[in-house]
């Protein structure tokens, strides 16, 4: 694989990052990467639905001195873009995570890293700059769970987000023609303890319901895991009202609405389209962050003009990633923090507090 050390002249959108790191990956990283579940209905309706809301195009607004800035969970940061947990990013760069670290961090951008990192946490955050989140999936086996919690605690990182809508892996159909499997020098070098197995089934009885389902957490199991860290915990997966307001009531410091990329369930709501009743919901106890689609610095601004506090990418940082390691995930993550400035000088916001509903046409 050839990793790019200088950015090409003609990326100068997320969009562009896509075809040169196509002619860097190998068919199975690509599929991996780029594959939803089902027909990817979800996948493609994620980045659609933003298409359908339009900016109203305020004018004349006074923005000198204006600026990005937020606090998020305690956090200050230069702006609302946050790299989204994605597992395995060794796939992508021989550098994997660590890579990935030093381009966010570069640029201000906090990062979620994922339990199924290819990278030690360890040398992740030794290698970043900016704030780190933990993403997590609870398993049957709470030792292993707190272990994880514990490494988190001790590294340093800003809080927890724990990822609710994957009890079970999504039938990714382009996986299955395409035979992935993870190739041997890349796997999860965090996950120490032994593979969850299938409880004894009898005859008549469903792999999913009476196996896999038997021991997916519940929400039992989010309240005890907020009860065993001071660190803030947000849960990943929420697209509906009432499970926004559950998440509050069990202890979560935040929700992030998403529908796993369209991995895991397809057919799933595109998650803009569900942002503004969850922030009603939500009537403010705590963040609500989005992924899902988001491709522009006018995707952002439309998500917070809907109420999110912040947004997080995933797909475009592993294409970047993929094209020119660090320096590639610095330059997406820049363009993208751009492209909002301009979006919001351009519709008289000077802060993320000013935009507002008022600066969208929505059907």
């Amino acid at each position: 694989m050839t990793i790019l050390t200088a950015i090409p002249r003609d990326i100068v959108s997320l969009s562009d990052y896509e075809r040169y790191a196509r002619a860097r990956l190998d068919d199975n990283a690509w599929v991996y990467l780029m594959s939803g579940a089902g027909d990817e209905l979800t996948v493609t309706d994620n980045a659609q639905a933003y298409q359908r809301i339009k900016l109203a195009g305020h004018v004349l607004g006074d923005v000198a001195g204006g600026h990005t800035r937020l606090e998020l969970l305690g956090q200050a940061l230069p702006h609302p873009i946050c790299v989204a947990p994605m597992a395995y990013h060794k796939l992508f760069h021989p550098d994997g995570e660590a890579a990935t670290a030093m381009g966010a961090g570069a640029v201000g951008a906090g990062m979620v890293i994922s339990s199924l990192a290819s990278v030690s946490f360890e040398e992740i955050a030794a290698k970043a700059t900016g704030p780190l989140w933990l993403q997590l999936y609870l398993q049957p086996d709470r030792g292993a769970v707190l272990e994880m919690v514990r490494r988190a605690e001790a590294l340093g990182f800003a809080g927890l987000m724990v990822t609710v809508d994957a009890p079970l892996a999504g039938l990714r159909n382009r996986e299955q023609r395409a035979g992935f499997t993870l190739p041997d020098r890349v796997r999860a070098v965090n996950v120490t303890s032994p593979p969850v197995t299938l409880p004894p089934l009898s005859a008549g009885q469903s792999v999913v319901f009476d196996g896999l389902m038997a021991q997916a957490p519940t929400w039992a199991d989010m309240e005890w895991l907020t009860g065993q860290t001071y660190l803030p915990v947000m849960l990943k997966g929420i697209l509906t009202p009432t499970d926004a307001v559950r998440a509050f009531e069990v202890g979560a410091a935040g929700v992030v609405i998403s529908n796993h990329g369209g991995r895991i369930l397809d057919g799933l709501p595109a998650t803009i389209d569900v942002l503004p009743a969850i922030v009603y919901a939500a009537q403010g106890r705590g963040p609500v962050l989005i992924d899902g689609g988001i491709r522009r610095g006018s995707d952002i601004f439309k998500a917070l003009a809907l109420g999110a506090s912040a947004v997080m990418i995933g797909r475009p940082v592993m294409h970047a990633l993929a094209t020119a390691g660090a320096l590639g995930v610095a330059h997406a993550i820049r363009t993208l923090h751009e492209e909002l400035e301009v979006v919001m000088a351009l519709s008289g916001c000077a802060t993320l507090k000013d935009i507002s509903r008022t600066h969208l046409i929505t059907a």
